[in-house]
């Protein structure tokens, strides 16, 4: 299998979860503002919607959106603590978080990338933000991971979402069971591997 991915951005899930599982796959980079991948192709070719992460498996298939290639990684390795089996109320509590990450923190931060965006609406968004990963701090309380005493699809996800708070200036420094959770699994192994891997500070 091939990742393409760009460095700071959702695909950084995929990576953590191919460390994770120790599944075999190369890496791309890809310049998102170019467009071109670090062979020199057209990315657009690839992948009409523009974005990573992108999956090329096995037999030359192209799988795309994060949320399903992270399912697609866990399940073809097998690992049932990082995606419970079908017809489990498990695996619908780790869904359900991915769920609530993709929709209400991964979307919530798009607009704060936009540099057209002028000051009043910016604290808007981010005061929005802020009251989302405020009720998920809540959550935490002492809990290591998302769900019970295991780390999920769902965590490598959140991990990666709350990182972007520093590039847009969303200060979450006062959300301490958040600090702490995110500490915690950023000492994971599989974490750091990837971050390395990317040239990212942990």
């Amino acid at each position: 299998m091939k990742l393409f991915y760009s460095p700071s951005t959702c695909s950084l899930v995929a990576h953590i979860l191919l460390h994770e599982t120790d599944l075999p796959c190369t890496l791309e980079r890809v310049d998102l503002a170019s467009h071109r991948t670090a062979a020199g192709e057209d990315f657009h070719r690839l992948n009409p919607k523009g974005y990573v992460p992108l999956l090329q498996l096995d037999d030359g298939q192209l799988l795309s959106e994060g949320p399903v290639i992270a399912q697609y990684l866990c399940e073809l390795a097998g690992r049932a603590d990082l995606l419970p089996p079908t017809g489990a109320m498990a695996r619908y509590r780790v869904l359900e978080w991915q769920a609530y990450i993709s929709s209400e923190l991964h979307k919530s931060f798009a607009p704060l990338f936009n540099p057209a965006l002028d000051a009043s609406a910016k604290a808007l968004f981010t005061a929005a933000l802020l009251k989302k990963f405020s009720w998920l701090s809540e959550h935490l309380g002492q809990r290591a991971y998302l769900c019970n005493d295991r780390f999920t699809l769902a965590d490598a996800y959140l991990f990666t979402v709350a990182r972007w708070s520093s590039l847009v200036g969303l200060d979450l420094s006062a959300l301490m069971p958040l600090q702490r959770y995110l500490a915690g699994i950023g000492e994971r192994p599989a974490v750091r591997a990837a971050l390395a891997a990317e040239d990212l500070q942990p």
